[in-house]
């Protein structure tokens, strides 16, 4: 008689996260190994590789964001600046992401760019949740949307169009969307 091992979201979602860590990607077969489980019990906890993909990177993300918005020395769209700032030099030099970024371009843009992760609703929220901290009020999920757009088209330029695009160039659209906020 197999005993099935019963594994919750949260065992999955953190072991993911240190074998991203590790190696830049999550293998389904390999993290099932590690963790003991069949693939299909992967699977049916996380509703797919996409999902804990961008479940993965969330909680990485979430850690930098958290870093970048607690060194925050500024106040209203400066201080929404900063935080952007810290929190796009911390993503740009993770290796294991830019590791992902260059070895699973397509994963990575279905993840980071579309409904697929799950990530934009997150990070949109997040980013309304900084604009109350820096005193910008409610700015709005519109606004808070198209701030994450810019900011993530110079991020992920090589992945969209295939060129890099200069990250101060996004920050000061950024800058200019807040600015114009009614």
């Amino acid at each position: 008689m197999s005993v099935r091992r019963v594994v919750s979201d949260d065992e999955v979602a953190r072991a993911g996260c240190h074998f991203f860590l590790r190696y830049g990607t999550v293998d389904m077969e390999r993290l099932a190994a590690v963790m003991c489980v069949s693939r299909a019990t992967l699977y049916r906890v996380t509703h797919g590789r996409d999902r804990l993909l961008g479940e993965v990177l969330w909680r990485l993300a979430e850690r930098m964001l958290t870093e970048a918005r607690r060194q925050r020395t500024q106040s209203g769209v400066d201080g929404a600046i900063e935080v952007t700032r810290r929190f796009t030099g911390q993503l740009l030099a993770a290796e294991p992401f830019r590791r992902f970024l260059a070895t699973e371009p397509e994963a990575a843009a279905r993840v980071l760019l579309t409904s697929a992760g799950g990530l934009t609703e997150r990070i949109v929220a997040a980013q309304r949740e900084i604009f109350a901290e820096v005193g910008l009020g409610d700015a709005g999920a519109d606004v808070a949307y198209l701030y994450v757009r810019i900011i993530e088209s110079a991020l992920y330029s090589e992945l969209v169009a295939g060129c890099r695009t200069d990250l101060a160039v996004a920050h000061r659209a950024a800058r200019t969307l807040l600015l114009a906020k009614p």
